[in-house]
C-alpha cells in the first residue's frame, strides 16, 4: 500500500500493459517518432516498477528477520534489519526524487565535457579537480564513467576533457552542473602564495540511445586525424589514432583520443557529437537554452552557476538556488546531492519540454 501510494504502481503497469500492446501492433515502426516516444516511456515505467519490487521484497525479508530476530533475542539480526530498512529508505527517497526528472532525456546517460577558462595553470589545475569530482560523484551512484579524451596541461591540470557516463538518470541528474564553476584559493603555483580566483566549465549533454535518430549528412563533417597526446615515454601513440569531428553547418566540435585505434576513435567522436548536434537542435525550439548554448564560450568573471572559496573562509555557493555548504571537502569529493536536489526543486525539471 505505501508503495502504490507513491508510485501508484497499479496505474504504471496498466501503461506498461498499453504501451507494449502499441508496440506489438502492425505499422508500428510507421511512425517512428511515435515509437521511439513509446519505447523510451517503457522503459522509464519498467525501470521504476522494477525497483519498487526490488525494495517491496527487501523489506519483506527485513521485517521476517527482525521478526525472528526479536523472538530469538538477537541483537545483531535486529541491527542488521534495521540497516536493511535504512537502505530501502534511502532507495525510495532516490526514487521520489527521481520523480522531478520528467524531461524527455532525463532516464539517459550523459556525455559531459569540462574545460578550463580564465586563470592560467590555476584554471587547468581546477578543471582536473572538477573532473574527480565528478568522477567520484559518479562513482558513489555505481555509474560507468568512459574518458574518450583527456587534454593535459604544459605544467599541471587538464585543458579539457570529455567523459561518456551511463546510468539511470545521469544527465537528468549530471545537467544541473552545467555551467561555469568558479574557484578562489591560495595558489600553489603562486610563489607569493596570493589569492587566485580560476574558471572551468562543465557541459552536459544527454547520451544519445541509438532508437533516437539525429540526421547527421556525412557531407557536412571534416575529420581530422592527429597524433595522441599523453604524458610521453613508452606509452605514447605513435600514430596519426586521435579524431577531431566538425560538424561544418554548426561549428560543433567532438573528439576522442584514448582509444587505442582511429576506428575506435571515430566511433566515441560520432557519438559526442550526435549528443551535442541533439541537445543543439534541441534548444533552438526553447530561447532559454539556445541563450545558454550561445554564452558557452565565455568562462570568466560574472558566468558562474557556483563558486568554491577555500580561502580566506571555505564555502561552496549555488548561485542559482543560494544553497551554501561549508563541507567544501565533501563537495569536492562528490558530495553533490544537495546541490542537485535543491536546483530541481526549484526549476522543476532539469528539461523543458
Amino acid at each position: 500500500m505505501l508503495f502504490g501510494g507513491i508510485f501508484d504502481l497499479d496505474a504504471k503497469r496498466r501503461r506498461i500493459a498499453e504501451l507494449e500492446s502499441d508496440a506489438g501492433k502492425e505499422g508500428f515502426w510507421d511512425d517512428r517518432d511515435k515509437a521511439q516516444r513509446i519505447l523510451r516511456e517503457t522503459k522509464s515505467l519498467k525501470a521504476l516498477v522494477e525497483s519498487v519490487d526490488r525494495q517491496a521484497a527487501a523489506l519483506a525479508d527485513a521485517e521476517v528477520l527482525l521478526e525472528l530476530a526479536t523472538e530469538a533475542q538477537d541483537g545483531e539480526s535486529v541491527a542488521e534489519a534495521s540497516s536493511a530498512a535504512d537502505s530501502i529508505r534511502e532507495a525510495l527517497e532516490d526514487m521520489e526524487f527521481r520523480r522531478m526528472l520528467s524531461g524527455e532525456s532525463d532516464p539517459m546517460g550523459a556525455v559531459v565535457e569540462i574545460k578550463a577558462g580564465a586563470g592560467g595553470v590555476d584554471a587547468a589545475d581546477w578543471a582536473q579537480m572538477l573532473m574527480r569530482m565528478l568522477l567520484r560523484y559518479a562513482q558513489k551512484r555505481s555509474w560507468k564513467v568512459s574518458i574518450l579524451d583527456e587534454q593535459p596541461a604544459e605544467e599541471a591540470g587538464i585543458r579539457g576533457a570529455t567523459l561518456v557516463i551511463e546510468g539511470d538518470y545521469a544527465f537528468g541528474l549530471l545537467h544541473a552542473e552545467d555551467g561555469v564553476h568558479r574557484l578562489v584559493r591560495i595558489s600553489p603555483f603562486d610563489q607569493n602564495a596570493r589569492r587566485q580566483t580560476s574558471f572551468a566549465a562543465v557541459w552536459v549533454t544527454p547520451d544519445i540511445d541509438d532508437d533516437i535518430e539525429v540526421d547527421i549528412n556525412e557531407s557536412d563533417l571534416r575529420v581530422d586525424t592527429y597524433r595522441a597526446g599523453g604524458a610521453g615515454g613508452q606509452k605514447v601513440n605513435k600514430t596519426d589514432s586521435a579524431v577531431r569531428i566538425t560538424h561544418l553547418p554548426t561549428g560543433i566540435v567532438a573528439q576522442c583520443q584514448n582509444e587505442r585505434s582511429q576506428h575506435k576513435n571515430r566511433s566515441a567522436a560520432m557519438r559526442v557529437l550526435r549528443s551535442r548536434l541533439y541537445e543543439h537542435f534541441k534548444a533552438l525550439a526553447d530561447v532559454e537554452a539556445a541563450k545558454s548554448l550561445s554564452e558557452r564560450q565565455k568562462i570568466d568573471f560574472g558566468s558562474q552557476i557556483r563558486s568554491y572559496v577555500l580561502a580566506p573562509y571555505q564555502l561552496v555557493t549555488d548561485h542559482r538556488t543560494d544553497l551554501k555548504i561549508g563541507n567544501v571537502t565533501g563537495v569536492l569529493d562528490g558530495d553533490l546531492d544537495p546541490f542537485i536536489r535543491e536546483f530541481l526543486l526549484q526549476t522543476g525539471s532539469t528539461q523543458k519540454e
